[in-house]
C-alpha cells in the first residue's frame, strides 16, 4: 500500500508501528455552523482511506475531534472567535450551539455514508490535557507570556519549526497572513493559552482557570493533546485539508514535539480543496454549500459521495450543478445495473478473470487511493460479458463497495419498476448475450409500449419512465 506523504513529499509504501495496527486521527468539524460540501468531500477522501486500510487487514483506532470551543476567523491569532459569534447569531448557549452542529455533522456523514470514528474527542471536555501539554511545552522552554499575558510558543527555538509546510520563515508574515503583534517575540508564534485580563477578547464566554490565569486553549493545542491522549506520543496516520498544512498542522508538529522530545506522527495525508466557480468554498466569505442545500434540490447524499471518487483526492475538486448532475446519472446507472446482476445469472465464471478485476481494483485503490481509476475497473466489470456471470460480478461488485462506501448492497431487486417490465428486461439481457439483436430489439419495443425505456450507455443500462 504507497500513499503520499506530506512529511516527505512523496509516495511511500505505508509501515504501521505496529505489525496489523493503524492508529489515526482525522481533524474534526467546528461546531459553530453547518459544515459545507468543501468540509464533507474531506471526509469523504479519509472514509475512503479507512476503508483502504481496513480492506488490507488492518486494524484500525480512529479518533476525531469536536472543537466546541470555538477559534478564531482567520488562521491567525486575529479575528473573532467563531462560537462567539455563532451565540450572537442564534442567541443560544456555546454548549446548545455545540450540541446542534455536532449533531447536523453527525447526521451528513451518515448520509454520505462514512464510517464513524471509534473516539469522538470534545475539545471542552479534555482542556486539564491541553493545560498539562502546555506545561509540558513550558518546562522544556519552549514557551513564554507575552506582555498580554496569553502563553506563546516561542517558534525561534524550534530548530525545524517551519519544514513540514516548506515555509519561508524570513518571509512568513505576508506569506501565511500572519501580523505583526507587539505581545509577540516573533511574528510567526503562536498562542498556547489565551488569558482573559489583558486579551482582545473581551467578550470571550468559555473559559477555564490555569496556572497562568483564567483563560482559554489557543487552537492548536487542541488537536495536539487529544491525539496524544488516545493514540500516544508518536502514532502513524494524521490527515485533514491542505488548508491546515502551513499553520494547524505546522503549529501542532512544533507543539507536540517540542513536549514530547520525539517525532510525532510518521504520515500526514492531504486532501485538496473543492472548488466553485467563485473560489475555494469557505463559510468565512459565506461562499460555500451545505449537504442540506443538496437534498433540497433532491440530489441523494451518494450522488455527491460518487462525484468525490472521481477526481482524485489530491486534486482540486471542481464543483457545479452540472457535474452533479452527471455523478447522479453514473449512481443511477450503477444502481439499475446492480438490481439486474442481483436477479440473473448465465455464464459460467472463469476463475482467474474474477481475480484479474480484483487485482486491478486493489492496485488502483492501494496506489494512494486512486479512486477514479478503481471506478473505470468497476465499469469495465459491468460490461465485461464473455468471462464472468451476473451473480459473480454482483458478488465482486459489493467487494469493491465495501472501500466505494455507495452502499451498493441496500438496492431492491424489485426497485421502481413494476415485476412485468423487470421480467422483460432480463430477457432482453439474456438475447443481447446470445447476440440476438432482432429479439433483443423487439423485446425493447415492448417494454417502450408499456411506457419505460431503456438506455444503452458505455457504463450500462438505464430504465425511465417515459
Amino acid at each position: 500500500m504507497k500513499i503520499y506523504n506530506t512529511l516527505s513529499r512523496k509516495k511511500e509504501t505505508f509501515k504501521p508501528i505496529e505489525k496489523d495496527f493503524v492508529s489515526l486521527y482525522t481533524c474534526g468539524p467546528t461546531v459553530y455552523n453547518y459544515a459545507h460540501i468543501g468540509n464533507l468531500r474531506t471526509y469523504v477522501f479519509e472514509d475512503i482511506f479507512k476503508r483502504t486500510l481496513l480492506s488490507n487487514g488492518y486494524k484500525v483506532k480512529h479518533v476525531m475531534n469536536i472543537t466546541d470551543v470555538g477559534h478564531l476567523t482567520s488562521d491567525e491569532d486575529e479575528g473573532e472567535d467563531k462560537m462567539d459569534v455563532a451565540v450572537a447569531r442564534e442567541k443560544k448557549t456555546p454548549e446548545e450551539i455545540a450540541d446542534f452542529y455536532a449533531d447536523a455533522f453527525k447526521e451528513d456523514i451518515s448520509k454520505l455514508n462514512i464510517l464513524q470514528p471509534d473516539i469522538w474527542c470534545k475539545a471542552t471536555e479534555h482542556i486539564a490535557d491541553m493545560i498539562k501539554l502546555v506545561e509540558r511545552i513550558e518546562k522544556n522552554g519552549y514557551s513564554y507570556v507575552g506582555k498580554n499575558g496569553n502563553v506563546y510558543f516561542d517558534t525561534s527555538k524550534f530548530a525545524n519549526y517551519g519544514n513540514f509546510a516548506k515555509l519561508d520563515l524570513d518571509n512568513l508574515q505576508s506569506g501565511a497572513r500572519i501580523e505583526i503583534d507587539e505581545d509577540k517575540k516573533h511574528p510567526r508564534d503562536f498562542v498556547l493559552w489565551f488569558l482573559t485580563k489583558g486579551s482582545k477578547f473581551k467578550g470571550h464566554i468559555l473559559k477555564w482557570n490555569s496556572p497562568w490565569g483564567e483563560g482559554w486553549p489557543g487552537w492548536h493545542i487542541e488537536c495536539s493533546a487529544m491525539s496524544i491522549k488516545y493514540l500516544g506520543e508518536n502514532f502513524d496516520i494524521h490527515c485533514g485539508g491542505v488548508d491546515h498544512i502551513s499553520i494547524h498542522h505546522t503549529n501542532e508538529i512544533a507543539q507536540a514535539e517540542a513536549a514530547t522530545g520525539k517525532k510525532w506522527v510518521n504520515y500526514w495525508l492531504h486532501g485538496e480543496f473543492l472548488i466553485m466557480k467563485q473560489g475555494k468554498m469557505a463559510k468565512s466569505v459565506g461562499n460555500f454549500v451545505t449537504l442540506k442545500s443538496l437534498t433540497d434540490k433532491n440530489y441523494d447524499p451518494l450522488a455527491f459521495r460518487y462525484m468525490c471518487l472521481n477526481t482524485h483526492y489530491r486534486k482540486k475538486l471542481n464543483f457545479d450543478w452540472e457535474g452533479l448532475d452527471s455523478a447522479r446519472n453514473a449512481l443511477s446507472t450503477l444502481r439499475e445495473n446492480i438490481r439486474i446482476l442481483k436477479e440473473t445469472d448465465g455464464l459460467k465464471t472463469a476463475q482467474e478473470k474474477i481475480e484479474d478485476y480484483r487485482s486491478k481494483f486493489l492496485d488502483a485503490i492501494n496506489d494512494d487511493l486512486n479512486m477514479p481509476r478503481a471506478l473505470e475497473v468497476v465499469w469495465k466489470l459491468i460490461r465485461e460479458e464473455e468471462h464472468i456471470n451476473n451473480q459473480k460480478k454482483y458478488e465482486i461488485l459489493l467487494e469493491f463497495d465495501k472501500i466505494l462506501g455507495l452502499d451498493l448492497g441496500r438496492i431492491e431487486t424489485s426497485s421502481k419498476i413494476p415485476k412485468e417490465i423487470d421480467a422483460l428486461i432480463k430477457k432482453r439481457e439474456e438475447y443481447r448475450k446470445k447476440k440476438d439483436w432482432e429479439k433483443a430489439d423487439e423485446v425493447r419495443e415492448e417494454i417502450r409500449k408499456k411506457g419505460y425505456i431503456i438506455e444503452d450507455a458505455p457504463e450500462g443500462i438505464r430504465v425511465k419512465p417515459i
